[in-house]
């Protein structure tokens, strides 16, 4: 979506938002939790399958809140299965495994091998369906309050 875009159902929200005179944290998290689950999906489509960890592996998981009204969820992989994640070549040399598929590696021989960016364009590629998701979610929420 192209900078100074305007987003459909925002003005309606920031409406709300102002009889409500704040934003509540469960219509952030809510919201949020919608969009990142759009990402979360979309980054398991296109994960490359070997053994299929990489899918298995992924998880969406909150930031720390650091203002009242705002949440943030990232795409991640599970720390808890990082034994299965971070590998070792034959002359001992570690790395992480959902990081080389990501961005891509070099090979004994010199050569390059492309990342297939399956995290990236999760994000990339659905900007605008996120973005109707959360306020979407946030109206929905948001109308169930004022309502009740």
């Amino acid at each position: 979506m192209a900078r100074g875009t305007k987003i459909e159902g925002m003005k309606e929200l920031q409406a709300m938002f102002k009889k409500l005179e704040r934003v509540p944290q469960t219509v952030a998290t809510k919201s949020a939790r919608a969009g990142a689950t759009i990402a979360l999906r979309a980054a398991r489509a296109n994960a490359p399958v070997d053994e299929g960890n990489l899918k298995s592996g992924m998880i969406l998981k909150r930031e720390r809140r650091v203002k009242p009204g705002k949440a943030v969820y990232d795409v991640m992989m599970d720390p808890a299965k990082n034994d299965i994640f971070v590998k070792t070549t034959a002359d001992g040399k570690r790395y992480y495994y959902p990081a080389s598929q990501e961005y891509g590696f070099l090979t004994a021989d010199g050569g390059y091998i492309p990342g297939y960016r399956y995290l990236r364009k999760s994000i990339t590629d659905n900007v605008d369906t996120i973005e109707k998701k959360v306020i979407d979610t946030a109206k929905v929420t948001v109308e169930k309050i004022l309502r009740g």
